[in-house]
């Protein structure tokens, strides 16, 4: 788990085999990770953040815009940030009005401003300008949450970490492998999940295979094309045979 993580805590006993079906929180089925996260990579392609970015920097500010907004949106406005204030010490030092000028589309356009230009001094401050790996370092960032500090973690410095928005919630309760909606109690429901799945073969460590930074954004995907919040697609989901909720979401 990413540093300063909680421990999580039990979402079934006992181990699981790839692909099979097993007991939720409550009894009931739920559909193997290691299984999900195989056919939603053969379906989607390799996990990655649909957020542009070049670097640390550009992520970190990037997915502190992105709340309650869409990438797409971020994505249309992010190339004349970028520009005009390439790294945390010009942010930093940037006129509250004319950032509030670049993100207002977004909405709030005041309150974001004064939080990326937040986050940069912060990262000045406390860090020379750079984006800490540690995740209670980016927790301790002005803006920057559990979810934020998970998308750096793993979709930048590599790290195995499970961000859990909107759609990694609502796929994880359809799965059957949480009954939570808090996505503090989802996200340790679903790696205590991986963190015990069985081996496929003799000798494979338990969960090895599945990379929550690459399960997060595949199931976010996913909850975008397909497994939506309203009207699921499930005729058409290859996630159906293994999934609890298909036909009934």
């Amino acid at each position: 788990m990413p540093a300063g993580a909680a421990s999580p805590r039990s979402a079934s006993a006992g181990a699981v085999r790839s692909g099979a079906p097993v007991a939720g929180p409550s009894g009931r089925p739920m559909a193997d990770p290691a299984e999900v996260h195989r056919l939603l990579q053969a379906l989607h392609g390799p996990a990655r953040t649909e957020l542009d970015h070049r670097d640390a920097f550009e992520l970190l500010v990037a997915t502190v815009l992105s709340a309650q907004t869409t990438d797409v949106r971020v994505n249309a406005l992010t190339p004349e940030l970028f520009t005009r204030w390439p790294d945390a010490a010009s942010l930093a030092g940037a006129d509250p009005a004319q950032v509030e000028a670049v993100v207002r589309p977004l909405g709030m356009g005041a309150t974001r401003a004064r939080r990326i230009i937040g986050l940069a001094a912060g990262l000045c401050e406390d860090h020379g300008g750079e984006v800490p790996e540690d995740h209670d370092a980016l927790e301790r960032l002005p803006g920057v949450g559990r979810k934020t500090a998970h998308v750096v973690r793993g979709t930048w410095f590599g790290r195995s970490a499970l961000a859990v928005d909107t759609h990694v919630g609502r796929l994880a309760r359809r799965l059957g492998w949480t009954e939570h909606s808090d996505p503090r109690r989802v996200e340790e429901d679903v790696v205590d999940l991986v963190e015990r799945t069985a081996p496929s073969a003799p000798g494979r460590r338990a969960g090895a295979g599945v990379d929550l930074t690459s399960l997060s954004l595949l199931l976010i995907l996913h909850g975008r094309r397909v497994c939506t919040a309203r009207s699921p697609r499930c005729g058409e989901c290859v996630l159906a045979p293994l999934c609890p909720s298909a036909g009934i979401a």
